[in-house]
């Protein structure tokens, strides 16, 4: 397991395996140690230093699966599938799915999802693509998450500001979070429409859907403040979401596992943004399984050894889930009210709140600056997303402006 928090390695732990857990020194502690086997504690994103090491260890201690349940160790671990030919995805579709460049550049060779899109570095890049394509534009990172750096151009006046903000951010978010230098980025035509994002599992490349996720984003960019299970959208429209990505996930040579696939629905038809070979994040996972009764986390860890059966087909929904982001307005918090009073409401499935008297909150510019969220669970998708606006309300982050 390279990288992840205690929650999958108790799970992995409780199916019978054993695991081996590469993670940073600084992210290694006392809650992990009664899952883990043997922990290899270095900068796994130095694949260099880091297979040989594995290659030692698995000549005593042979691995038979390797997996990351987050971005930034996709890499790493498909590096060492490929490396101990322990035949999991291919290095080739882990890339792929990871520089949204070549993913663009091979689905429109292929005819799927056609999407104007160019790499750029300039101002003058930017310009050139305006030219060509037409505003409005989205410029956005080749292989970041967490809606980092992602920026509409609706006016030409915007340009010059847009590439010095992307170029900007590389200096305000800690290395650690990012996957490579911001010193390039994509340009790509806009698609308009709302957003969902299509959860799915594969066997041996037999793609399951799971189920499908409504979002809701910030009116000024593309930071996502919600979440709901199942999807609202006409079912009819839902159909063509899922044959156009079942058809991806086989274009792009995905056998195993989970994927997160984000889908714009345009006026043209549906159209891919981008995926990824692990489940979604802000607590998508756990939205599918109040939804549809369905552990992704589960799947993807048992299904290969045979401990969980595959899933044959879509699951039926069982209960509505959602999930909403506290986006308080920026400045130093002064106080934190409401969250006893919510506590045990039969609605709440989850309460995170980050910040504390004397933090700051920032301006939102990508999903780490917000600062906690309500889950909630109903009925049906609309009684879940009540429920979670309600208890949301009920909670105040209350800040001052900073001097």
């Amino acid at each position: 397991m390279v990288g992840g928090k205690p929650k999958i390695l108790r799970k992995a732990h409780d199916l019978g395996l054993g695991v081996v857990y590469i993670q940073y020194q600084d992210e290694y502690d006392s809650a992990h140690w009664p899952y883990v086997d043997q922990a290899l504690l270095v900068d796994y994103a130095d694949t260099e230093r880091v297979l040989p090491v594995v290659r030692s260890l698995h000549e005593t201690f042979p691995f038979q699966m390797v997996m990351s349940p987050w971005e930034l160790g996709l890499l790493p671990a498909a590096k060492i599938d490929n490396e101990l030919g322990l035949g999991g995805n291919s290095l080739e579709t882990v890339e792929l799915l990871l520089d949204k460049s070549r993913m663009r550049r091979h689905l429109n060779a292929s005819g799927i999802s056609p999407v104007a899109a160019e790499v750029g570095r300039t101002e003058q890049d930017l310009r050139e693509f305006a030219r060509a394509n037409g505003l409005p534009i989205v410029v956005k990172p080749i292989d970041e998450a967490g809606s980092i750096g992602i920026f509409l151009v609706r006016d030409e006046s915007d340009l010059a500001s847009v590439v010095e903000r992307f170029h900007a951010l590389g200096k305000q978010i800690d290395k650690k979070d990012l996957a490579g230098d911001l010193d390039r980025f994509l340009m790509e035509e806009y698609l308009d429409g709302p957003e969902i994002s299509v959860e799915t599992l594969s066997f041996d490349g037999r793609h399951v859907l799971v189920g499908m996720t409504d979002k809701v984003c910030v009116d000024s960019g593309f930071v996502e403040t919600g979440h709901s299970q199942p999807s609202r959208h006409p079912a009819a429209l839902l159909r063509d979401v899922e044959e156009l990505v079942l058809k991806f996930l086989d274009a792009i040579g995905l056998r195993h596992g989970p994927a997160h696939t984000e889908v714009k629905l345009t006026s043209r038809g549906p159209a891919i943004i981008e995926s990824h070979n692990r489940v979604g994040g802000d607590r998508i996972h756990d939205l599918t399984e109040i939804a549809y009764g369905i552990d992704m986390d589960r799947y993807a860890l048992g299904s290969r050894f045979g401990l969980v059966e595959p899933l044959q087909q879509t699951p039926q929904p069982v209960a509505g889930a959602a999930i909403r982001f506290f986006t308080p307005a920026p400045g130093r918090v002064t106080e934190v009210t409401g969250a006893e009073a919510i506590a045990d409401d039969p609605a709440l499935f989850d309460l995170v709140i980050s910040v504390e008297p004397g933090d700051e909150v920032r301006p939102l510019t990508w999903s780490e600056d917000r600062v906690g969220h309500v889950v909630a669970r109903g009925a049906t998708a609309e009684e879940a997303i009540a429920n979670c606006e309600r208890l949301l309300a009920a909670v105040h982050i209350h800040t001052e402006p900073i001097t």
